[in-house]
């Protein structure tokens, strides 16, 4: 079985999981079947780049940020008053709907 790229169609390398042996996208951190947490997943550039997300979350104060007032929008406001996710600006308490 070949994996390709859904969008442009490149073909991916591929390797087989340890745990359950299925097909997987080479440099994948976890088996999509299985779960499985793959040892060696990533190459030096891209350890550090999840290192520095999870920094970056570890940062967050989840306690102090204000949901977007459209009540049926999963994003967050942002320092310039509009929600990150569909950009209206923050109103307020979220809407009933």
């Amino acid at each position: 079985m070949t994996l390709e790229c859904p969008h442009c169609g490149e073909e991916l390398g591929e390797k087989a999981c340890p745990a359950c042996q299925r097909s997987l996208p080479e440099g994948s951190r976890y088996c999509c079947w299985c779960g499985e947490e793959l040892v060696g997943g990533l190459d030096d550039s891209a350890e550090q780049a999840v290192g520095a997300l999870e920094d970056d979350q570890d940062s967050i104060d989840f306690a102090s940020r204000k949901l977007c007032s459209d009540g049926t929008c999963i994003g967050v406001i942002g320092p310039d008053g509009l929600c990150k996710e569909c950009g209206k600006p923050y109103t307020g308490e979220p809407e009933e709907g």
